[in-house]
């Protein structure tokens, strides 16, 4: 690591490594065994990130096994966090940053006191304006693909140009492109990506493959976007 990446705090890195590879895979699990072997086929892909979300079974203690057993260069974040308490676990367990399906004040405060990333979730213009007047470096718009996908994206980045925003809920490789030129961060990829259909059926290369699906996908769009 160099004297620079030594230099970065905690909350830079996230934002940084994040930003750079473009896609979040939230991982949702039986066990975690079967979110272990999702994290493994993910990284096998060439995705460093992953999200664990608070529906695995012993999240905190997949969380805080990752972050001993996997290299510094992959960012293990924690999902679905929805109070303070669980917050502050993930955190003590070290989460590198913290995913809200929604606003919750009490998280994002958590997250702030201790230096790390918060990803509150919104949904509408006002949700979003209070993330963004409590500090919220990037906001999930979640479920997204719902209320109108890339679309309603575009809506949101006319009001807010300048916000970091990371659509989640209905993101796959086939409309990634679409959410990238609608001014996307980066994308929150669940079941598109980690369909543990595969995995139960002895399949993690599907996984694997699905993951490079998504990389080549949203760099050939930044590419677009800067041809144009």
């Amino acid at each position: 690591m160099t004297q620079s990446e030594h230099a970065r705090t905690p909350v830079e890195r996230a934002l940084q490594t994040i930003g750079e590879v473009g896609v979040i895979p939230v991982v949702r699990a039986s066990s975690v065994k079967e979110a272990t072997a999702a994290v493994e086929a993910i990284r096998a892909g060439g995705i460093p990130i992953v999200e664990i979300t608070m529906t695995v079974p012993d999240a905190v203690f997949l969380i805080r096994t990752l972050r001993q057993n996997l290299s510094s260069d992959v960012l293990v974040g924690a999902g679905t966090v929805t109070s303070s308490e669980q917050a502050t676990a993930c955190i003590a367990a070290g989460a590198e940053f913290i995913v809200s399906p929604g606003l919750s004040l009490p998280v994002l405060s958590v997250a702030q006191s201790h230096a790390i990333l918060s990803i509150p979730g919104a949904l509408t213009p006002t949700e979003l304006m209070m993330a963004l007047d409590h500090g919220a470096r990037v906001v999930k718009i979640f479920p997204c693909g719902n209320v109108g996908g890339a679309k309603y994206l575009k809506a949101l980045r006319g009001p807010f140009p300048q916000a970091a925003l990371i659509p989640t809920g209905g993101v796959n490789a086939t409309n990634a492109g679409e959410f990238i030129a609608a001014g996307a961060f980066a994308l929150g990829v669940g079941s598109d990506l980690v369909d543990l259909a595969n995995l139960r059926a002895g399949h993690p290369e599907r996984i694997t493959h699905a993951a490079r699906e998504l990389l080549d996908a949203v760099e050939s769009a930044r590419g677009a976007l800067k041809t144009n």
